[in-house]
């Protein structure tokens, strides 16, 4: 039997998605979504309780992000769950969670014209 890795979110970018362009030609977009789930304690006070979550997105994808993503799109993201290990500049070991984004639906709303 194989395995499954697939995340589904839907949420609100938290800040202005980070695009580059590496030296080997990819691009890289990189961004945090915010999910938020709302509900009752057991005294009946409605709580929020907000989940920051690291996107990755690669290429043409990171493309696309790069030209209609922004702080506060309300996207829908399908992707995989990553776990990577890095060392900084200082020798510091670090550890990252991220969601590597395989398709994006932008939920906004288009805003209507009028003459």
């Amino acid at each position: 039997m194989k395995g499954l890795n697939k995340v589904m979110l839907i949420g609100h970018v938290g800040n202005a998605p980070e695009v580059k362009v590496l030296p080997s030609q990819h691009t890289v977009a990189r961004f945090g979504l915010a999910t938020s789930e709302t509900f009752k304690n057991k005294d009946g006070i409605k709580n929020t309780d907000t989940q920051w979550h690291n996107i990755v997105a690669w290429n043409s994808l990171a493309q696309v992000i790069e030209k209609y993503v922004q702080k506060g799109s309300h996207l829908h993201i399908m992707g995989k769950l990553q776990y990577r290990q890095y060392v900084d500049a200082e020798n510091n070991e670090h550890e990252v969670t991220e969601i590597v984004a395989e398709e994006i639906i932008l939920l906004d709303k288009k805003e209507s014209t009028t003459n």
